[in-house]
């Protein structure tokens, strides 16, 4: 999911700022969808891959501003990067901007070589978080075909125990409790007890792990 063409959303009231950058952006090989406002862009269905959203911070009428659609899309859970544009100088705007995890804020007039590397920038952040999707995804597949014994004992090696505590703990013989352990490790494909820790960490929610092996 993390490969092919990225997309760049650009959301501005003037259309020759926005088609400027979308012909950019077309001659750097991406797809580009071109917005005039922030209600507009709300109806659009987000394409599949990496993607970028350049955002102005003021728009004419009832439309949402940039900053607040900012703040919608992070509490609908919509991870896009967004680099923000403005012709108004505003200190305060940029920096709360900035602060929710803003790529760039970019005052107009810039030049062309600055949008290009803060939406590369942008793609490339957007892209990282789908392969560490991704990978997080895979783990838990892999997590799935544990038996729930297994998965006691991957949660026991990520506290650093090895196999005679494990079956002490478990109440095991410790031949029995190094057989589901190696079984574990190639299910999960894992060499060592590091990998292991990783593995729970990337899946950021042990206790949800733990709770299916009961």
């Amino acid at each position: 999911m993390s490969s092919g063409q990225a997309t760049v959303y650009i959301v501005d009231d003037e259309v020759q700022i926005r088609t400027a950058i979308g012909s950019l952006c077309e001659e750097t090989g991406h797809q580009v969808k071109l917005f005039a406002s922030t209600d507009d862009f709300l109806t659009e269905t987000m394409s599949p891959g990496p993607s970028c959203l350049v955002l102005d911070v003021r728009f004419p009428g009832t439309s949402p501003t940039g900053l607040e659609l900012q703040r919608r899309l992070a509490e609908t859970g919509v991870p896009i990067p967004i680099v923000f544009i403005s012709g108004h100088s505003d200190v305060r705007v940029s920096v709360e901007a900035m602060k929710r995890g803003a790529v760039e804020f970019l005052p107009k007039p810039f030049r062309e070589q600055e949008i290009l590397d803060a939406i590369r920038h942008g793609i490339e952040r957007d892209r990282r978080r789908m392969e560490r999707e991704d990978a997080v995804r895979e783990a838990r597949q892999r997590v799935e075909t544990l038996t729930a014994r297994e998965r006691e004992i991957m949660l026991l090696m990520a506290e650093g125990l090895v196999a005679k505590q494990i079956a002490a703990r478990l109440g095991v013989s410790e031949v029995t409790a190094k057989v589901h352990r190696a079984r574990m490790m190639r299910k999960l494909e894992l060499r060592t007890p590091i990998e292991v820790v990783r593995l729970i960490a990337s899946m950021g929610h042990e206790s949800e792990t733990r709770a299916g092996a009961e």
